[in-house]
């Protein structure tokens, strides 16, 4: 393993700190505080937790029992988002409450929120601390959870929403055999999503309100359009010419004042301009507050949020429902692969329980029915939903083209993973710019 000296001389000079002092005002203790805090919030009860032989049993042959995973996790935004971050911080409360795990959370590692600090610093001091297991949560984290994985190549780690460890990736690193990768297929939570926004709808004006622009979030507004297509033709037999669906970019996965457009602010010139259902691709929720504020003022408007089960407590009157991320399942797969020894670099991109679809041990993929849908039209969705999952319904099937008129899906011809996963452009139909200026 490597950086052992440094980890050793970062020890004694924390425990010289604490003998000297109570505290220290040096700014250079920011990171490590931080850590030490969010380590403390996310296991409440580890004072008070029994011995770990008492908790884990002895072994059959006498030895000491193993100990329990202590992970380490990061987030990109707050760990109370109530949208992306908050779903894998519950993720980790997942795994304390499957495997007595201890699970150590840091928020907030942006450019913004924690300038000058990088994931691969995180990670040192995650495994100082004694962590076995790394979660890098963001897609933003690439470089760093890299480097990290190079130089500790005996910790498994996963990278969210990276594609490092697949072999038929464009990004693929077989050299980091300790650096998984999971998804969840959002893309049919997307569908969706887009369905409820085209049954519900009153006049065809749909603005999607969308975070930084790349391969992952260019095909989750493809999938969304196809879904309100869909839906606006097959249940309300409108005319597809007649669907205006509208992506503006803020810049990031949230909004960072004086760097990113003002999400609210995106959420009113929607709203001025006519659009009656807002739909959210960011971490966060000014999309549905600000509709559910309009909604209380008269106005006959409804919204989706995104990322967080729970996320429609937020306007409930007004959310058509949430598509949602559960991390859960797929995070006790690799952390039980780590305790028996079988982990192993794979690419996992994981979908919905088609049986279950909200089920928290099994589905990866959620949708919860928000109060806004019409119950006329709740019947409809769930034909939809039932669709999608027998397989009767594959809406990336051609013919489909981009914006530019270029072809994307020939005429009867079903997009293939990296078709979906390495998407370029936005679809035909969308209004809304392909790429970053």
């Amino acid at each position: 393993m490597k950086r052992q000296q440094p980890r050793i001389l970062l020890s004694l000079l924390i425990a010289l700190a604490l003998a000297a002092a109570c505290g220290s005002d040096d700014d250079s203790a920011d990171a490590q505080t931080s850590l030490e805090e969010s380590a403390s919030s996310t296991d409440d009860s580890s004072e008070s937790d029994p011995p770990a032989e008492d908790s884990a049993g002895d072994s059959a042959d006498g030895d000491t029992p193993a100990k329990p995973l202590k992970i380490g996790m990061i987030l990109v935004g707050p760990q109370n988002d109530r949208g992306w971050s908050q779903a894998h911080f519950e993720a980790g409360q997942y795994l304390e409450e499957q495997l007595g795990a201890e699970v150590i959370v840091v928020d907030k590692i942006n450019v913004a929120d924690s300038p000058g600090t990088t994931v691969d610093q995180v990670v040192d001091d995650m495994i100082d601390q004694g962590a076995t297991l790394i979660f890098a949560t963001s897609d933003d984290m690439k470089d760093g959870i890299e480097a990290a994985a190079a130089a500790y190549p005996d910790i498994p780690m996963v990278w969210s929403s990276g594609d490092s460890a697949w072999p038929d990736g464009q990004a693929y690193r077989p050299e980091l055999t300790n650096l998984a990768n999971v998804m969840g297929r959002m893309e049919f939570g997307k569908f969706i999503a887009g369905c409820a926004a085209g049954l519900q709808t009153q006049n065809g004006e749909i603005g999607y309100l969308g975070p930084l622009i790349n391969d992952e979030t260019r095909r989750l507004v493809n999938s969304a359009f196809l879904g309100a297509q869909h839906c606006w033709q097959t249940y309300r037999d409108g005319d597809p010419a007649d669907l205006e669906f509208r992506v503006t970019w803020i810049g990031f996965w949230f909004n960072i004042p004086g760097v990113t457009l003002d999400p609210t602010q995106v959420v009113d010139e929607f709203l001025s301009s006519g659009s009656d259902v807002i739909m959210s691709g960011i971490d966060t929720t000014e999309g549905l507050v600000r509709t559910n504020q309009a909604a209380e003022a008269g106005d006959a408007v409804w919204a989706v949020p995104y990322d967080f089960r729970d996320a429609c407590a937020e306007g409930p009157s007004i959310c058509l429902g949430v598509p949602y991320f559960n991390w859960g399942p797929a995070y006790l797969k690799v952390a039980n692969a780590v305790a028996d020894g079988s982990f192993s670099n794979t690419f996992e991109w994981v979908g919905p329980d088609w049986n279950d679809l909200n089920n928290p041990d099994t589905s990866s993929i959620g949708f919860i029915a928000g109060d806004g849908l019409e119950d006329s039209q709740a019947a409809n969705l769930d034909e939809f939903i039932a669709q999608l999952g027998a397989g009767e319904l594959d809406l990336f099937t051609g013919p489909l083209s981009f914006q530019d008129g270029s072809e994307w899906l020939a005429d009867g011809t079903n997009a293939s993973d990296a078709d979906i996963w390495y998407t370029k452009k936005l679809l035909a139909g969308i209004d809304g710019v392909s790429e970053a200026s």
